[in-house]
């Protein structure tokens, strides 16, 4: 399990041609709130699809409307498909896709008509067992591109507003604003990175679909050189395949008035991001570690920027120390204990037949639980040095079952600020057996 988990940044190597139209408000309707989930950085929002609703990763990063993993989905239809071949993060060859038009997207109190979505049809492409919740999309561009979107990271909703000057004025009484670009249909700002006591100036992609802090790109720039303490790492997994890199931590990146002091910046390798179209002299991305520190508001049209920081915004920047990627691999029969509070008829005490008091008795009850397996261990890390391995089935940490956690608060065990011991259980080709390691920072 990696610090944030995976994120994908999908960059589609076609050019669009298809007109489509942006999200239109219903009548009488000029603001909408959308209850999201938050995981390892990322927003997940429902959105329905030609009327099916499916779960969308909001992802300022992709330019297009992108479906996968719908196996458990077969009744979306969609109209004038095509097949085409997707590239993008990663360092394999395309994959197979399909291009559908006039497709339907809608939320409670908007629509989107004319919709042009990618559908990926290799089933191994699937973010849902990383993230720990069912996910069937992504979607960026169409979703801002014509109203103000306010990702409230602190309260955990989307709030969908109008773009109009009442709604702005509203706005900038409350949050501080500045100037961002949108080229190629991605938002972008003017930061700068601390290197080696270096001020560098930086173009960077704003990606809410990249759970890092930073992403910079050390082949692009002269300027921009690795720290000599870091570590090889995955970083996530792209269109074309898994997406290397190293990690360290760095004095200090900023923009605006916003200072962000040792911050965990990953440095992706050359061919991971070789087919990424990238626009002139950008440098990196700042990602979702750095967004979820405020309600950030994005308004394309008028290519600017609203943030208002939230209780995280002084937090530490933390990493997984372990070195292991925890992915869900299914769900499990699980038999529990539950206590149970008999109420006498007669208003006195129960007792059973031998005139034992059962006022508290337990019986047993059984819920299905998500089973966790390790999906990659990083080199040289603590979990590799005690001898875990891929593939392993992990039953208990600390002495506390797994399945009693959710995937990313099983992620936060690993982040630990503090060297501190982990215990784990395991279950390998049908023996448990018992590992432990300590966390210890390596930058």
């Amino acid at each position: 399990m990696r610090k944030k988990c995976v994120f994908f940044l999908l960059l589609l190597t076609i050019t669009p041609v298809f007109a489509q139209e942006g999200f239109v408000f219903d009548k009488g309707v000029d603001k909408i709130t959308i209850p999201i989930a938050l995981i390892n950085n990322l927003t997940f929002i429902p959105i329905k699809v030609n009327g099916v609703e499916l779960n969308f990763l909001l992802d300022t990063g992709v330019e297009e409307t992108i479906l996968f993993s719908l196996e458990d989905n077969p009744n979306v239809n969609f109209y004038n498909s095509e097949k085409i071949r997707l590239k993008g993060l990663g360092s394999e060859a395309a994959i197979e896709g399909l291009k559908t038009t006039n497709n339907v997207l809608e939320m409670d109190g908007a629509k989107a008509y004319r919709q042009l979505i990618y559908v990926i049809l290799d089933q191994s492409f699937n973010l849902s067992s990383q993230i720990g919740i069912p996910v069937n999309g992504i979607i960026g561009y169409q979703f801002f591109r014509q109203n103000l979107v306010r990702i409230d990271y602190g309260n955990k909703k989307v709030i969908v507003y109008k773009n109009n000057e009442v709604n702005r004025k509203k706005i900038e009484k409350k949050f501080d604003k500045m100037a961002i670009t949108i080229e190629r249909l991605k938002p972008y700002l003017m930061g700068i990175v601390d290197l080696d006591e270096i001020k560098i100036p930086v173009k960077m992609l704003l990606d809410s679909g990249n759970s890092d802090s930073v992403w910079l790109f050390q082949d692009l720039s002269s300027q921009i050189k690795v720290p000599s303490k870091n570590f090889d790492d995955f970083l996530g997994k792209g269109f074309s395949g898994d997406i290397e890199g190293k990690r360290a931590r760095i004095s200090n990146f900023s923009f605006d008035k916003y200072n962000f002091k040792l911050p965990i910046v990953a440095f992706p390798d050359s061919s991971s991001i070789k087919n990424v179209r990238m626009v002139k002299n950008r440098a990196g991305s700042v990602g979702g570690e750095i967004l979820k520190r405020f309600s950030v508001i994005f308004d394309y049209e008028n290519e600017l920027l609203y943030l208002r920081k939230n209780s995280r915004f002084g937090e530490p920047f933390t990493y997984n120390k372990s070195g292991i990627e925890i992915k869900h691999n299914g769900i499990q029969w699980v038999k529990e204990t539950v206590k149970m509070e008999t109420v006498p008829l007669s208003g006195g005490v129960t007792f059973d037949e031998s005139g034992r008091n059962i006022t508290n008795e337990f019986k047993y009850k059984f819920e299905l639980k998500p089973v966790y397996e390790i999906a990659n261990i990083r080199k040289k890390s603590a979990a590799e040095k005690c001898g875990l391995k891929v593939g392993d089935i992990i039953i208990s940490i600390n002495k506390e079952p797994v399945y009693r956690y959710s995937l990313e608060k099983l992620n936060e065990k690993f982040k630990s600020e503090e060297d501190k011991m982990i215990y784990l259980e395991i279950e390998r080709e049908g023996k448990v057996l018992k590992f432990s390691f300590q966390l210890i920072n390596d930058l």
